[in-house]
């Protein structure tokens, strides 16, 4: 089983988080390629973020979330910074206005808008870009690694306004999700599990078994590690609550946190911030029972349900 170090880096580099199947990519992860080439662009002129943001009548900090991927670009924007970088040459300047039209076309997801938040949506094309994930659970199986009869039944705890059309819907959303995991080039997955989460009865005993069997399956690939956290030492997992760390391949852009809340999101990217939560997974991961542990304590929860 392949882990991630403890500072979340996977242990080898290689084909992981490029992003895509089919050799076609999401417009979160072009957004990320060209952000980052034009913020190469600048800093090879020497020219500020502010002095960049006046060329397209926009901010520094507008300046700061194009280079990260985080907006989408005009077409216009993009042709004006390429002439403020000296980029003049067709042969350079077209590939890369041809990236900003790709990266402003919607993501498979945007055809979900009726019942996905904005705030949502910006991570699920963060997730899709990403390299590793380090999530932390503390409520329920970690989304990514849920059934879908487990999903539906957490899902409708969560909406439970929610029609069963909408329910079928979400569910669809999440095994499109779920599909990064299947890809050639799938990002490492690191799950922190609390306990009290596999034990939670949110369905019947067959969903639970299935879900129980799907986990043994997935800590049996070499992309996914899943420690659990034991009940009589669950109290710091408690602290924090449930959250997620992402890690992109390229090398410039930030680490994200995500911490969903129920009606809105925080994305932290400040440096102090994501020291704070590494050293949170850190601890938890020592505090954790061992990956090479999962096999045997999975068994013995599905055991416990014959």
């Amino acid at each position: 089983m392949k882990a991630l170090q403890p500072d979340g880096s996977p242990e080898t580099s290689g084909q992981h988080g490029q992003s895509g199947q089919n050799g076609e990519s999401g417009p979160t992860v072009l957004r990320i390629l060209l952000g980052g080439q034009l913020r190469r662009l600048r800093e090879s002129r020497g020219i500020a973020p502010k002095d960049a943001g006046e060329a397209i009548r926009a901010s520094a900090s507008k300046i700061s979330r194009l280079e990260l991927g985080r907006v989408g670009f005009k077409k216009r924007d993009v042709a004006d910074l390429l002439t403020l970088y000296g980029v003049i040459a067709a042969e350079e300047r077209e590939p890369l206005l041809e990236l900003a039209e790709r990266a402003n076309r919607p993501g498979w997801w945007q055809s979900y808008s009726d019942i996905l938040p904005p705030w949502f949506e910006v991570y699920i094309g963060l997730e899709e870009a990403a390299s590793a994930l380090r999530v932390h659970e503390t409520r329920f199986v970690p989304e990514l690694l849920q059934t879908e009869e487990y999903a539906r039944a957490a899902l409708g705890l969560g909406h439970p306004m929610a029609s069963a059309t909408e329910i079928e819907r979400r569910v669809n959303v999440l095994m499109r999700r779920q599909r990064i995991l299947r890809r050639d080039a799938p990002p490492l997955l690191w799950a922190l599990v609390d306990e009290a989460a596999l034990r939670r009865p949110i369905a019947d005993r067959e969903v639970m078994r299935a879900q129980l069997a799907a986990l043994l399956d997935a800590v049996g690939t070499q992309d996914v590690t899943l420690q659990i956290v034991p009940a009589a030492r669950s109290a710091m997992a408690a602290m924090a609550g449930p959250f997620s760390l992402l890690r992109f391949a390229e090398p410039s852009l930030p680490d994200v946190v995500y911490m969903e809340q129920l009606t809105s999101a925080l994305y932290l990217d400040k440096a102090a911030d994501l020291s704070v939560y590494k050293r949170h997974l850190d601890r938890l991961s020592v505090n954790a029972s061992p990956p090479a542990a999962t096999g045997d304590l999975l068994t013995a929860l599905l055991d416990g349900l014959r």
